[in-house]
């Protein structure tokens, strides 16, 4: 499974160099962290194609190592809505929190040595339920799920 901090650069840098759209591989991991994102606000649209651009016809010809995710990010006065996206869990330190854990972090108390999420914020969290397997925090919150905490977005 690729690691969700090539995702966060991606988007992170394509916010800040003013591009309209961003492309990121075809993955589960990349389909659920950016959903999350659509509905969250910060990115206005998502569609699939290949790397020559958003083409649902083309990515269905297309081999997997071809398949890509188009994202078309968000701008409110010429400022990108996205702020910051930083990853929580590393590969050297996994975060898992509890449905408890998880409550404090959304209700603004540190949760583990993750600080508590701001006006806006949203944290992604990859849970064990096949179902719901990328939620967003308070999603998690509401389903009474546990899991890890993967990545923040402001």
């Amino acid at each position: 499974m690729p690691l969700p901090h090539d995702l966060c650069a991606r988007v992170q840098n394509a916010f800040r160099a003013r591009h309209l759209r961003v492309c990121v591989d075809h993955t589960t991991q990349n389909l659920g962290i950016l959903s999350i994102l659509l509905r969250a606000g910060f990115v206005s649209s998502l569609s699939r194609g290949t790397p020559a651009g958003p083409s649902p016809d083309a990515f269905l010809q297309a081999g997997d190592a071809y398949r890509r995710i188009w994202a078309d990010l968000k701008f409110r006065d010429d400022r990108p809505v996205l702020a910051a996206m930083e990853l929580v869990s590393r590969p050297s330190r996994r975060v898992f929190m509890d449905a408890g854990e998880i409550r404090r972090m959304c209700s603004g108390r540190r949760a583990q040595q993750v600080k508590p999420l701001g006006m806006g914020e949203v944290a992604i969290v990859r849970t064990a339920n096949k179902e719901h397997e990328w939620l967003e925090a308070r999603e998690a919150l509401r389903l009474g799920l546990e899991g890890e905490v993967i990545c923040r977005v402001r």
